[in-house]
């Protein structure tokens, strides 16, 4: 039988460096995307400059990560699959864990702890809280209400770092860095909004709020690395290179970047050493990130999950779905960027096409189409708005729109199939609740667009609301590859 991964089983050397006993960076959402970025950058930081720069390693309410991690005395493994081969390799960066939900108290005096210099987060849209349609935070929501009410019982991220600012306040702990990793337009000040609104909407000790302005930054990031799942397959290869069971095994693709501002109010990590590039141009990557790759990613997802297909690499290599992201790329959403000095957009698509294409990796679908109602509001309000604005509808865009409705809020009497049906959609009950009733698919997907679900700047467009609902007919009617003939058709006449 195979021995577990842990230090007395494990002989080789680990990617970058151990981390010293000491850990002075926190991170929220112990996921997998954390754990094959922002932490390989660290491991290589301090392999390369020292320091410490060990992590404790939070999870929101799940033990299955962190209880995993400790039995393997923090070790875990990376499984890199590329058209090139694979590869593995382990890492030994976290140094403490914590369950936010089982041990909200240690987590807020972990955050206060002097020697914590920096706090990232994996959150994902969801967990800032935020207000789909006014971007303000959601305080009469049912979650930030709650932590408003009880504000030293904290359930949310949101609410765990205000509580923790405060105690850092009181105790003199001194200043604090919040990074956001996450998926999000201008992520740093989605955070900083978030997290200065709670704080308004809170107690807060005499003087707190002009040390906060002062002392505590939010840089912006940009993060890209594509990490899919584990699966049992993830585990069995990394078994079979390794020759030890890892619980906990990532698998990534090689590709791998992040662009931060370089705004640091107590000492970081040497980021730059593992790769990272710091920039005053990181909106710009931001949006070339989260339009042509993640934008492109929701509709290979919608389109493939429609056509059946079960992974972003087998939906990719329809030809109707390459067509209608080339299309989507070129027309809609890379005239919607400034990008930064001397980005080169073709070669950067070249590449995403060489990542969507990569079989290996086998993203799976659903797992990209997961979330759309929080995704989208990053991929489709601004891009649609500037080529309405010019009197064009912007066709691809709400071909997305559509194959997301026809997915995760299909009109009564369609089966989108068992692909769209494993896609995690938070909103699913507002979805079905705002369109119960509707007596055609027009007003189905009126109630979607007009609900409250986006922007009122893009639900008053009656342009994009039809043209969403002719696609959603026509996919119900005579399937996604017809709406997708004649989203393209649309464009080119």
């Amino acid at each position: 039988m195979t021995q577990p991964l842990s230090k007395a089983n494990f002989t080789g050397s680990v990617l970058g460096v151990s981390a010293p006993p000491k850990p002075g960076m926190l991170h929220l959402g112990i996921g997998n995307f954390h754990r094959a970025h922002a932490a390989v950058y660290t491991a290589k930081a301090m392999a390369a400059q020292g320091g410490d720069w060990g992590i404790v390693a939070v999870a929101n309410r799940s033990r299955r990560v962190v209880g995993a991690l400790d039995a393997q005395d923090h070790l875990y493994s990376i499984l890199e699959l590329s058209s090139a081969g694979e590869r593995v390799d382990v890492m030994d960066v976290h140094r403490k864990t914590l369950v936010a939900a089982e041990q909200t108290d240690q987590l807020i005096a972990q955050i206060a702890d002097p020697a914590i210099k920096v706090v990232t987060m994996t959150i994902s849209e969801n967990g800032y809280c935020r207000h789909p349609v006014t971007g303000d935070l959601d305080v009469d929501g049912a979650q930030i209400s709650a932590d408003l009410a009880d504000p030293a019982n904290p359930r949310t991220s949101i609410g765990q770092l205000g509580a923790a600012l405060i105690r850092r306040y009181s105790d003199d702990a001194g200043p604090l860095t919040i990074l956001s990793c996450d998926n999000l337009v201008s992520a740093g000040h989605t955070a900083h909004k978030m997290v200065g609104q709670y704080l308004q909407a809170t107690a807060t000790p005499s003087g707190f709020h002009d040390w906060f302005t002062a002392q505590v930054t939010f840089p912006n990031a940009m993060v890209d690395r594509i990490v899919p799942g584990t699966t049992d397959a993830t585990r069995a290869k990394v078994e079979q290179l390794l020759g030890l069971t890892d619980a906990i095994p990532v698998p990534a693709e090689r590709f791998s970047m992040w662009v931060i501002e370089d705004k640091f109010a107590a000492g970081r990590p040497a980021w730059e050493e593992g790769g990272a590039i710091f920039s005053d141009e990181v909106e710009a990557y931001e949006l070339v990130k989260l339009r042509l790759l993640n934008g492109s990613h929701s509709l290979i997802s919608y389109l493939g999950g429609l056509d059946g297909q079960p992974t972003i690499p087998s939906s990719f290599g329809q030809d109707f779905v390459r067509e209608c992201v080339t299309e989507l790329l070129n027309t809609e959403y890379l005239p919607s960027i400034g990008l930064p000095s001397g980005f080169d957009p073709q070669a950067y698509i070249a590449q995403l096409f060489d990542r969507w294409s990569n079989h290996a990796l086998g993203d799976a679908t659903a797992r990209v189409g997961s979330d759309g109602s929080l995704k989208l509001l990053q991929r489709v309000p601004d891009p649609a708005l500037r080529m309405l604005d010019l009197g064009e509808v912007p066709q691809q865009l709400a071909l997305m729109v559509a194959g997301w409705i026809a997915c995760v809020c299909p009109p009564d009497g369609f089966d989108p199939g068992p692909i769209a049906a494993a896609m995690i959609e938070p909103a699913k009950d507002r979805l079905a609740a705002a369109t119960a009733g509707a007596g055609s698919t027009r007003a189905h997907v009126e109630a979607i667009v007009r609900g409250g679900f986006f922007p009122e700047a893009l639900a008053q467009r009656d342009e994009f609301t039809e043209r969403v609902a002719d696609f959603v007919q026509i996919i119900t009617t005579s399937g996604v590859r017809d709406a997708a003939k004649a989203a393209l058709d649309a464009r080119r006449a």
